[in-house]
This record gives C-alpha cells, sequence and structure tokens, in this order.
C-alpha cells in the first residue's frame, strides 16, 4: 500500500505512485515511492511518497484553520483534550505494539516507545490544569513597577505563536517522538505538522490514525506527511518553529536556510550525541553501584537495539576496573540477550530498523576498529538468530547486529569521541583521576545524557560540577536510587531533555518549559487597568469593586475580577502580643524581650508576631456563613514589610485576583490579592490567598 498523509483533515494519498516501486530510499519523486520493509524479514510493508501533495496549503490550514480552533481553548481545554487523546491511543496501544514489531522492536522496545509516549501526553494534560491558567496568557514573574504613582506598569507575558510547529522525527522513535513534541505544542495552542521518518513512518501513521478517529482533535490542529518534502523550509516564515530530531549533520543544514537564518523560523534541534557512563573509584565489582553500572550499560547497548540518542557509546571506567567491567558485560549479554525476530518468543534484542542503517552502524565500528579499537565482544559479521517460526540461524534479509563492546588502549583517541555507531555498540574507555573522568566527558562535544555510578559524594560532586555544562542531563547513581532510577536512557516529561554542542543545543519536555518554547515572551508597559484587562490577572492600582454583597457570597458564576473587601481596622495591644506567644509557644524574643527586640536592627522594640496578623487579617476580612467558598488551600508569596508594634492597627483590602475555572469540576481557584495596612496606610504585609470556589 501507499502510506497516506493527513492534511486539511483528510487522508490523502498520491495518485501517481499507486503501486509505482521505488528505491529504499526517501525519494518521493514524481511517479515512484519508496519502499519501508520489515526489519526482520525484508517484506516489504508499505511505500511512502509526497508527489503531488501541496506542502503550502497544508502549512496554510494550519495557520489559519488549526490557529482558530486551538486559539479558542484555553490551556485547561488543551490539557483536557491531552488526556482523553492519551487515553484513547491506550486503548488502542496493542496496534502500535504490532506495527512496531515489522520496525524491530520488541515489546519492551514498543513500550519505552509507545507508553513512553502517551505517558508525556498525560503529563501535559495533568501540568497543564495544574500549572498553568484557565486562560490564553501566561505571566512570567512579578509585575514591575515604572512610576511612582503606581499608574504605569511592566510585566512579561507569554503569547502563542501564530504559525504552524514542524515536527521532523527520527525512525527510532515513531511514537514517542511524535507525541513528546506534539503534547506541549497542542498545549501552547500551536497546531503541528508531523514529518516521521520513512523507515518506521506506518507507526507514527498508526498512531494518528487512532487520534483522528477520536474525533478529539480539532480542525487543523494535526497534520502528517507521510513522506519527503524537499522544499519545506522555503514555505516557512516568520511565527513558525521547527522542532528537528536526527543527525547533527543534518540539523546543520536545515539550520543555514534563510528562513532559519534570515527569515525568523525558530528552529531546534536534538540530534545525535556521544553519551557516556562513567563508574567510580569506589564503585568496584561487587558493589551495588558496579552491579548498577553494567546493568545500565547492558539495557542502553541492547534496548531499540541500540538506536537510542541517549544510549550508551562511552563506558568511562578507572584504569583498574576495566576488565571487571568488560567480563561482566560479557557475561549479562550472554545470559540475556537473545537477538531475533520481535515476534519469536523469547527474544529480547530485535534487528535494526532497516538493512540500511544496519550497513551504517556495521561501517561505523569499522572506523572504530581502524582507528585503535579492539573488539572484545561481537563482531561484523551476521549473528544467528531466532527467526519468527522459532528456527534459529543467520538472516542475511533482516538487519541484525549482534551488541559489539569495544576497548581503546588509548581513552584519548579522538575517533573514540566523535564517532557514532548508532545500534548496539558501546567503547569501553579508562582514566585515571576524576579529573580525567570529566574531561573525556567534554571530549564528546557536548551530549544528552551522562550517567554517573557512585556512592562517594565528593567524587559525585567534582564529576558533576565539572561535567555538567557538557550535558543536558546528568544520572547519579547508586544504591539508594538503584531500583527506583528510571535509568540512564529515559528522558522524562517533567524534565528537559536536549544537551549542547553535538547534541544539537535545543530543549524539548521539561515540563511547562517546553510549551513555552512554543511562544513569545513580550514585555508589556501600561495602566494597571489596561493590564488587568488584557492579561486577565488584577493588578495594584486597577479598578477595584467593594459594593456587597461580600465577595464571599459570590459563586464564580457572578465573581469578577476585582470584587474587593475593604475591612475595618483592629489594635494590637501589648496582651494580644503575649497571649498568642504563650499559646502557640512562639516566644522569639522580639516578641517578648524589650531591650533585646530595640537592639535589632530591624525592630524599634517588641513587635506583633507575622502570624498573628495574617491570622486576625483572616477574622477581618472573612464572611463567615456556608456559601459558595468551599475552603482555603493555602497562600503564596507572604512578605512581611512593616513592623507593627503595640498600639498600631491594621486593615485588610482583599481583591478577586485571578479566577481559574476547573473545567471537569464544579468549582474553581480564585487567587486573591491580599494587603495589610497599618493605620499609616503603610503595607504591613502582602501575600496571594487561595480558595476553592463553586461555580
Amino acid at each position: 500500500m501507499i502510506l497516506p498523509s493527513y492534511i486539511r483533515d483528510e487522508w490523502w494519498t498520491p495518485e501517481s505512485a499507486v503501486g509505482a516501486a521505488g528505491g529504499a530510499t526517501e525519494d518521493g519523486t514524481e511517479g515512484g515511492a519508496a519502499e519501508v520493509l520489515d526489519a526482520s524479514t525484508g517484506a516489504v510493508i508499505a511505500r511512502v511518497s509526497t508527489a503531488g501533495l501541496d506542502l503550502a496549503g497544508a502549512l496554510d490550514h494550519a495557520r489559519t484553520v488549526g490557529q482558530r480552533s486551538l486559539g479558542a481553548l484555553t490551556f485547561h481545554q488543551r490539557a483536557l483534550l491531552l488526556k482523553q487523546l492519551a487515553q484513547a491511543l491506550t486503548e488502542r496501544k496493542d496496534e502500535l505494539y504490532e506495527l512496531s514489531a515489522q520496525a524491530g522492536a520488541t515489546r519492551a522496545d514498543a513500550w519505552i516507545d509507545v507508553d513512553g509516549g502517551i505517558g508525556a501526553m498525560f503529563t501535559y494534560g495533568s501540568k497543564g490544569r495544574r500549572e498553568l491558567p484557565n486562560a490564553q496568557v501566561v505571566l512570567d514573574g512579578p509585575a514591575e513597577q515604572l512610576s511612582k504613582d503606581g499608574s504605569f506598569l511592566g510585566r512579561h507575558v507569554y503569547t502563542r505563536l501564530p504559525g504552524v510547529a514542524v515536527q521532523i522525527n527520527a525512525f527510532n522513535f515513531p511514537v514517542w517522538g511524535m507525541l513528546e513534541k506534539l503534547a506541549p505544542s497542542f498545549l501552547a495552542g500551536m497546531p503541528t505538522l508531523v514529518k516521521p521518518a520513512t523507515p518506521t513512518a506506518f507507526v507514527a501513521e498508526a498512531a494518528v490514525r487512532i487520534m483522528v478517529e477520536s474525533g478529539l482533535l480539532p480542525a487543523g490542529s494535526l497534520q502528517l506527511v507521510s513522506g519527503s518534502v524537499p522544499d519545506l523550509f522555503d514555505h516557512l516564515r516568520l511565527g513558525d518553529l521547527v522542532a528537528f530530531t536526527g543527525s547533527a549533520s543534518t540539523a546543520e543544514r536545515l539550520k543555514a536556510h534563510d528562513s532559519v537564518q534570515t527569515g525568523g523560523v525558530r528552529f531546534t534541534s536534538e540530534t545525535d550525541s556521544i553519551n557516556a557512563s562513567v563508574l567510580g573509584p569506589d564503585a568496584v565489582a561487587g558493589t551495588p553501584e558496579f552491579d548498577a553500572y553494567v546493568k545500565g550499560l547492558v539495557v542502553e547497548m541492547t534496548a531499540k537495539s541500540g538506536q537510542k540518542c541517549t544510549a550508551i557509546r562511552r563506558a568511562i571506567v578507572p584504569a583498574p576496573l576495566a576488565d571487571s567491567v568488560i567480563a561482566a558485560v560479557r557475561d549479562r549479554i550472554a545470559a540475556r540477550v537473545v537477538i531475533g525476530d520481535p515476534r519469536a518468543e523469547g527474544v529480547t534484542m530485535g534487528p535494526l530498523a532497516s538493512r540500511t542503517q544496519r550497513e551504517e552502524v556495521l561501517r561505523q565500528v569499522g572506523r572504530l576498529v581502524a582507528a585503535g579499537g579492539e573488539l572484545v565482544l561481537g563482531g561484523l559479521d551476521q549473528p544467528t538468530v531466532v527467526r519468527a517460526d522459532g528456527t534459529t540461524g543467520v538472516s542475511p534479509e533482516g538487519a541484525f547486529v549482534a551488541p559489539v563492546l569495544l576497548r581503546f588502549a588509548d581513552a584519548w583517541t579522538p575517533e573514540a569521541h566523535t564517532i557514532e555507531a548508532f545500534g548496539p555498540v558501546a567503547s569501553v574507555l579508562s582514566y585515571d583521576t576524576a579529573e580525567e573522568a570529566v574531561a573525556l566527558v567534554a571530549r564528546g562535544g557536548g551530549s544528552l545524557v551522562t550517567s554517573v555510578a557512585t556512592h562517594d559524594p565528593e567524587f559525585a560532586r567534582t564529576f558533576v560540577l565539572g561535567s555538567a555544562a557538557y550535558n543536558g542531563r546528568i544520572l547519579v547513581l547508586d544504591r539508594d536510587d538503584a531500583r527506583t532510577s528510571t535509568g540512564h536512557g529515559s528522558p522524562m516529561p517533567h524534565l528537559v531533555h536536549g544537551g549542547p554542542g553535538r547534541a544539537g543545543g535545543g530543549e524539548e519536555l521539561g515540563g511547562i518549559r517546553a510549551v513555552l518554547h512554543h511562544m513569545q515572551r513580550t514585555a508589556l508597559q501600561g495602566s494597571p487597568d489596561l493590564l488587568t484587562a488584557i492579561t486577565g490577572v488584577w493588578h495594584p492600582g486597577a479598578a477595584a469593586s467593594a459594593e456587597p454583597p461580600h465577595p464571599f457570597r459570590k459563586s464564580l458564576a457572578t465573581l469578577r475580577i476585582g470584587d474587593q473587601v475593604q475591612s475595618g481596622s483592629r489594635q494590637i495591644t501589648l496582651d494580644d502580643i503575649e497571649t498568642f506567644a504563650a499559646f502557640t509557644g512562639d516566644t522569639f524574643y522580639a516578641h517578648m524581650d524589650e531591650e533585646a527586640a530595640a537592639a535589632n536592627p530591624f525592630f524599634p522594640g517588641r513587635v506583633a508576631h507575622g502570624y498573628l496578623l495574617v491570622s486576625w487579617a483572616a477574622g477581618l476580612f472573612v464572611d463567615p456563613a456556608p456559601g459558595p467558598v468551599l475552603a482555603n488551600y493555602g497562600l503564596e508569596d507572604l512578605r512581611f514589610l512593616t513592623p507593627v508594634v503595640p498600639g498600631d492597627s491594621i486593615r485588610v483590602a482583599l481583591t478577586a485576583k485571578q479566577i481559574t475555572p476547573r473545567e471537569t469540576d464544579d468549582y474553581g481557584e480564585v487567587r486573591w490579592d491580599a494587603r495589610i495596612l497599618n493605620q499609616h496606610d503603610e503595607l504591613v504585609a502582602t501575600y496571594d490567598v487561595l480558595t476553592l470556589v463553586a461555580k
């Protein structure tokens, strides 16, 4: 079959390419199609072509229809859709597992890809509703007062980019690679055009089909191009964004395009990197750290057959422990790794994604050997594998490569730090000091991740502080987290995924940070009233209404930003301070000892407890009868500014600052601006009160 694209909310197939045979490369030429082969058997799975595809029309559809449909939704509404899309994928993930086997993935490999991608969507669905407002603007930092009288303020805001997020993905993670980019762009309100790599595009197409058939996708929010797009960058413009995953050389070529250099198109990349794993000198054979190190190294060599951008390529170990590490890796692979067709029972490591990829991996292994690498495990020959029918033998029609471990006598050999065989291949390099270990890691030119196995705090600190600048992520592994760690090669949606230098210099994931990558930060200046109107958040100095009824009598349906309580005043006495001290046990000298308090540079003498003032403030502004306010669930940003002494009076101004309805509940959050003032109208304390209020 010809693998279809999903363009302008319809499935599209190039008629001119139907039934036509093409080469095993992605050419997309008129009248021809690239063949996609089963990684184990070599059988043709599908043909891929974009001949006749209207790419400019697809991009325009995203910028118009997609922008309108997503732009009409709030962050919470988009987050809820992400959760529902993740649920739809979960219900049909077995279909994706089965297709992944044709791409050489074992069930465990497919779990990393499929469930990892779905998990990222669930995470963003949750974080979007917990950490973003139920609005369309994100505030960055506090307001800045730009005039003495408070009539002119400044504030940084994030608004969504007006274009399309183009996502160019690698072959090794057709589901996770797509969903971990789609989730934050969708949450930001930016429509996406996905371009998967040809060898595994059929798996990505199936995931998109599931989302389309769920009926949840807003119009124009997601499009899929199955095939090559050689003129893609010619159609991009200011407001668009490209997120690329692939080789460093391709990233450099794309980044040099005029649309990026001078046209304002944002370009982020996550590329190949020569990741390292370092064994601490204390982690000798028999320690939990040694065992965790060897386990992690073998997992990274064999999971996805080593086709992971985060896989360990350099095993950097103390010179006295090199032989022990090699022996332990050899024993573990012999005992646990069974190579073969993922559909055969007992297979733990499948083939590479394509025969082309196999040839490339073996070519790079040859270069490493030529540079002085000694083969201590595996080789360049066809391995014996388990076929789908359970028989064993050599399968030249498949893309199989056995795990390969090399050892370099000279750890500083340049090729060991620059050549990446993107498969089940790693090299052992020895060091003598912590400083040498750091320097060897740095030789990689920038990595996505480095792990270090040690239980020595001093070594861990020296190594991390020395190597952090060369890595996007560092995993510190010891006996305390060995069981709970997600492993060297597992990026988490909560944390940044990316790295400096050769790794691309970009960032993906990282929680809400990734959402903000798809938005523009703008410094906004204006009056309190206009900033309130634009942001949906009340600013001091903006209009407020203290008209009855009390704001606590109002549900979310009637409460408005700026609704306010101006309380009466209450005088503080020395008896009040001493009673509070005795009742709470807080007898800090500033509240109890006049002479000691006066000697303190911050106080004129004995002062009221700050928490006494906050407690009294609640009594001043609260309306106690049952009503729409269901609970007080905290306060934030509390600051005490002016001390209160016996004889002073305080009052409170409480203003509805931000209203956040919950999409799936019959209540929402209200953030109140609380200001305690004294009899001279000086600010005593400021903070935000958080309440849950019925809709």
